[in-house]
């Protein structure tokens, strides 16, 4: 029975690694290598650090969680963007017709490309946002709020391509 377990737990090892990942990504064996664009800003209002930001956050959470290698060119599986929208709405209004709560929207459209497995490609759009005090100005509150965003929308393009639940 020792033997048999012995033998037993390295082959059931072996045959998880490389299609599965603790974070709940499932990639296949043969794909090895992944690239980002760098995000382009399209949006109306500008956050200077914005795009720079979002493609650095995605290739940081790709390479932690994965173990894909960064490549240029011809890799296996590659990202590119668009910031579509950076918006300030009201959400709550006073008996005075004033805002209480504003809402930072970011919204994002992302192409991700398999080149080992094209079913799995897509083109699609991820929004987030966070709501602020009105009293605060969006300066005060605009890198926090970014932050926590970013690290949404990062969570939701790459659960979209290698979390297949």
């Amino acid at each position: 029975m020792k033997k048999l377990i012995t033998f037993i737990l390295p082959v059931i090892f072996v045959s998880c690694v490389g299609g599965y990942s603790f974070t709940g990504a499932s990639i296949s064996a043969d794909m090895k290598t992944f690239q980002v664009e760098q995000f382009v800003n399209r949006a109306s209002i500008v956050n200077a650090t914005l795009a720079t930001d979002l493609t650095n956050a995605l290739v940081n959470k790709i390479v932690s969680s994965t173990s894909l290698i960064q490549q240029n060119n011809n890799a296996d599986v590659s990202f590119s963007g668009t910031i579509v929208s950076y918006n300030i709405t009201p959400t709550s209004i006073n008996a005075e017709d004033r805002a209480t709560k504003n809402r930072l929207t970011i919204t994002i459209s992302v192409s991700y490309v398999n080149h080992k497995d094209p079913k799995m490609n897509y083109n699609t759009q991820f929004s987030r946002f966070r709501d602020y005090d009105s009293n605060l100005s969006l300066s005060d509150v605009e890198e926090s709020l970014v932050k926590e965003i970013n690290e949404e929308l990062v969570e939701d393009v790459f659960t979209k391509s290698f979390v297949n639940w």
